[in-house]
């Protein structure tokens, strides 16, 4: 069982610390909003701290699951950032979607201190989390990753070392560019079954035993149909992440016109004032051209 401290108690780090609790570890927890900490320290048992530093002191992994690139550097290198506690030998675990740029940068930094990094962005939302099913994404060196996936088996079901620090993160930009694209391929499919006078869910129970089944179709459809979309993982980070993958396809020279559509679209939902609605809301945007 490991110290770990865990930095970042949205919808998702909430039940991921909580597993870790559960499943045995020793866990100090830092959220920005301290009545947060302490719902989870009423919920989970554990400790919590009132600062990043505070949490990380004499830990043998650090976690962090923040915002984005500026949140993550300041819960890390900031004045009360977790690297002015970490003890040499210690492993930072980044799972916020961040660029691989910063995931780099982190790294050059805490080696100085001899503290290694890794960048781990998951992937499965936050039923995934709820459920300690994520899939994660993991960034570094193979000595590093071989001691942190027994903690992180908590809560993933599948764990990979896809190569050096920032290809966790530019596996995640893969991840993100793909199911862009599998959703607008839905939104529009089932808009095209409505205007057709189809019964979208019979439609769907037909063509998801075939090649155009996805996960999308099969935990999506029915709330798109309904017109239902206040759940899920919310537009504002999906075009924060869309955003990471097309400013490094730019570096890359790799092309990406459908994922540079679909961000377009997305920006058409929010002036729908639909920032919070998950990402299967591209359906909104047809219907409303239709009505």
């Amino acid at each position: 069982m490991a110290k770990v401290a865990f930095i970042g108690l949205g919808v998702m780090g909430y039940p991921m610390a909580g597993f870790l609790q559960e499943n045995g570890h020793q866990v100090t927890v830092y959220n920005r909003t301290t009545a947060k900490a302490e719902k989870w320290v009423a919920q989970y048992g554990g400790e919590f701290a009132s600062t990043p530093k505070q949490a990380a002191a004499e830990q043998d992994i650090v976690f962090t699951c923040v915002g984005n690139d500026d949140d993550l550097r300041q819960v890390v290198i900031g004045e009360h950032g977790v690297a002015q506690s970490m003890k040499s030998g210690s492993i930072l675990v980044d799972h916020t979607t961040a660029s691989a740029d910063v995931a780099r940068e982190l790294a050059t930094k805490l080696a100085k201190n001899n503290i290694r990094f890794m960048d781990a962005p998951v992937s499965g939302g936050q039923a995934g989390a709820e459920n300690g099913v994520l899939t994660v994404m993991m960034g570094g060196e193979q000595k590093d990753f071989d001691q942190v996936k027994p903690v992180i088996d908590a809560y993933s079901r599948c764990a990979e070392l896809l190569g050096e620090v920032g290809s966790g993160q530019l596996t995640k930009m893969v991840n993100q560019i793909c199911i862009a694209g599998v959703v607008q391929g839905l939104a529009e499919g089932l808009h095209f079954a409505r205007s057709a006078g189809l019964d979208g869910p019979k439609v769907v129970e037909v063509i998801s035993k075939g090649a155009a089944q996805s996960w999308q179709m099969e935990n999506r459809y029915q709330t798109m149909w309904e017109g239902e979309y206040d759940f899920g993982f919310a537009i504002d980070w999906m075009r924060k992440d869309l955003g990471i993958a097309l400013e490094e396809a730019r570096r890359n020279g790799s092309h990406l016109p459908v994922a540079a559509l679909v961000d377009q679209f997305y920006s058409e939902v929010q002036a729908m004032k639909g920032n919070r609605w998950d990402t299967s809301s591209l359906m909104a945007r047809l219907e409303k051209t239709r009505s």
